[in-house]
């Protein structure tokens, strides 16, 4: 069986990721962990599990939004807070105990709930429309808070003091205390009438009641169940993080494991204290070929390496080719603003042969005022150097009903494309004509989508998913640009010979292609 140890945490914290359904997603789900864990659900590849070591009250939402709801995990909370249940029950506010003359009030956002004309409570909703939190008020002021499990009951409760937490109490499925968190030191109480946990429907009862932190617990309960439940042929497929670094060497030190290093983790190469559980692992994984190389200047070549793209191509070709307009996505997360700056001369001249070209700035950037600071940063750029700055501008649907003079009207040559999920990027992606990516660090997914859906990519870096000359350029200098851009956009039969390219390219990492190098992975880590 191979176990996966992902890194769903939140803010650096053994914590999940959910979140009010009216805030905008910060931060996107899908990484290594969640792709490798679709793959082996939907193929039968070998018997998995989830172990999950973060505090996941709303976990199985998780994992029906990632498609694999019924994927077997273990919890690590579960087993401190001795919860036994593992079917979603549905849990209403007007199931909770409320003073008598509550009026409730029901706002876009959340229900407020009013006692004798003073607010009394905020009850929450998740992105299923499900309750996660009542917030209890006094005066306004916030002095309880209560975290509910999506299996139906209380799990956890934070007591402020004047809008500050101090401690917060983890919850048996009875509403009984189990362990304490207090917020400045970060130093865990156990319960003394009850100081267990549940391994395989065994009471264990803990080697201390008081820990210096929460991770001293997690490593306790957590290596008891690795030792009880799993066996030295199983593999350990961990999720490189900076949080629990020091906890999976001393967890996993000698067992079998795989170490995946996804985006930008692979900087925690060359931290000194991961030197013994890379040392003494049996596979790494990067997702690029590129990182290899990087990977063997920290550690030599004395571990097997290989790449494994998370994310497969599909055959998606797309609706550019009906669209009036020719789109240019163009990344700009990770670029200097004077690239930015060229790269906006290089569009503007290109607009006066190609009337048609609209140019898409890309980013994942959540914040509010993001594509109003973009389109800010075009206009202010434009206008300084003699340019009409509405160019540069929002959408609007308002028209006048005396605007006769259509025609003279100036048309937008620049958006802003703010995508933070996957699935908003394969849905711009699907109307984009070709990419332009001159960033120091290209987005992984978004090239993979670009061969998917058979674009052209014009980077800046020498990359495994762009063939220089076949599904698009490798530019050395911002002025080439143009005539990239010509040779795609101007003639159709140069864009087909690369949509063509892509199709024969995108078998090479499709499902089938990654399945093949899986199980090339697993069968050498079970030799060793």
């Amino acid at each position: 069986m191979i176990y996966f140890v992902p890194s769903w945490y939140h803010q650096n914290e053994y914590k999940e990721n959910e979140q009010y359904w009216f805030r905008r997603r910060m931060v996107t789900e899908l990484d290594d962990s969640v792709k490798q864990i679709q793959m082996f659900n939907r193929n039968e590849i070998m018997e998995y599990k989830i172990l999950n070591l973060s505090y996941s009250p709303n976990f199985r939402h998780f994992l029906h939004r990632q498609s694999v709801f019924h994927a077997p995990y273990w919890s690590c909370f579960d087993a401190i807070q001795e919860i036994k249940r593992t079917k979603v029950d549905i849990l209403s506010y007007h199931d909770l105990m409320w003073p008598e003359h509550t009026e409730f009030i029901y706002t876009p956002f959340c229900i407020l709930a009013y006692v004798n004309n003073n607010k009394y409570a905020e009850v929450q909703f998740g992105e299923d429309g499900n309750m996660i939190e009542v917030n209890l008020f006094q005066q306004e002021v916030i002095v309880r808070k209560n975290i509910y499990d999506d299996r139906g009951f209380l799990s956890c409760t934070t007591i402020y003091d004047g809008n500050s937490p101090i401690y917060e109490q983890y919850l048996d499925e009875k509403g009984n205390w189990k362990m304490c968190r207090f917020i400045n030191d970060g130093h865990i109480e156990v319960n003394p009438e009850n100081p267990y946990y549940l391994i395989n429907n065994q009471r264990i009862r803990t080697n201390s009641l008081s820990y210096p932190s929460v991770e001293m617990l997690i490593e306790e309960v957590s290596s008891i169940y690795l030792n009880e439940m799993t066996s030295k042929n199983d593999i350990f497929c961990l999720a490189m993080h900076t949080l629990h670094q020091n906890l999976l060497e001393r967890l996993f030190l000698n067992k079998k494991t795989i170490l995946s290093f996804y985006q930008n983790r692979l900087k925690l190469v060359d931290d000194d204290r991961l030197k013994n559980l890379i040392k003494n692992t049996n596979y790494c994984i990067v997702d690029s070929k590129s990182k290899i190389h990087e990977f063997e200047k920290y550690i030599g070549k004395r571990l097997p390496i290989v790449d494994i793209t998370p994310f497969d191509t599909r055959v998606d070709f797309g609706i550019s080719q009906q669209l009036t307009v020719q789109n240019i996505l163009v990344p700009i997360d990770m670029i200097e603003q004077s690239k930015l700056e060229a790269l906006i001369l290089v569009f503007m001249t290109y607009f006066e042969v190609n009337e048609t070209a609209r140019v898409h700035f890309f980013t994942r950037n959540a914040n509010w005022n993001r594509v109003d600071s973009v389109l800010n940063f075009v206009q202010q750029f434009l206008k300084t150097n003699g340019m009409d700055e509405r160019l540069a501008r929002k959408e609007t649907n308002d028209k006048s009903e005396f605007d006769l003079d259509e025609e003279n009207k100036v048309p937008i040559k620049f958006y802003v494309d703010q995508c933070v999920d996957e699935l908003s990027i394969s849905k711009c992606i699907r109307e984009q004509r070709i990419v332009v990516d001159v960033t120091s660090q290209p987005d992984l997914y978004l090239q993979i989508s670009c061969i998917s859906s058979a674009i052209p990519q014009i980077v800046a870096h020498k990359t495994q998913y762009v063939h220089h000359g076949k599904n698009g350029f490798i530019v050395k200098d911002l002025s080439e640009i143009y005539k990239s851009l010509t040779y795609y956009l101007d003639n159709i039969t140069n864009w087909n010979k690369s949509m063509i390219y892509s199709y024969e390219l995108s078998k090479q990492y499709n499902t089938a292609s990654l399945i093949r190098k899986w199980k090339g992975v697993m069968k050498q880590v079970e030799q060793d």
